[in-house]
């Protein structure tokens, strides 16, 4: 049982920058595999990117080195900054956790809106 609560969304123009944060609590942090996936509107959720307690990194291939995935144990918190953004960027970002162990079942963030556009 795991709450994740997304912050950083906003409105930025094709080229900026943004830094989305999702705090987790109700759990201990480092028994799930934590991830972001997005949702633009007439799609499916996808994948964009996950990291595990001790930092593995996997990516979506559209990706491309223009997002980073972190997250600080400490702070029960796990970030993704997003550089170059682009216009098809513009969706829903949502918070993902996982426990390692045990039932595997997805937690879910009510999600952010990153909007991108002129």
């Amino acid at each position: 049982q795991v709450q994740l609560v997304e912050s950083g969304g906003g409105l930025v123009q094709p080229g900026g920058s943004l830094r989305l944060s999702c705090a987790a609590s109700g759990s201990i942090f480092i028994f799930y595999m934590m991830g972001w996936y997005r949702q633009a509107p007439g799609k499916q959720r996808e994948l964009v990117a996950t990291i595990t307690s001790s930092g593995n990194i996997n990516y979506a291939d559209f990706v491309k080195g223009r997002f980073t995935i972190s997250r600080d144990n400490a702070k029960n918190t796990v970030y993704m900054q997003m550089i170059s953004l682009k216009s098809e960027d513009t969706a829903v970002y949502y918070c993902n956790a996982v426990p390692i162990m045990g039932v595997k079942r997805d937690y879910w963030g009510q999600g952010t809106q990153v909007t991108v556009s002129s």
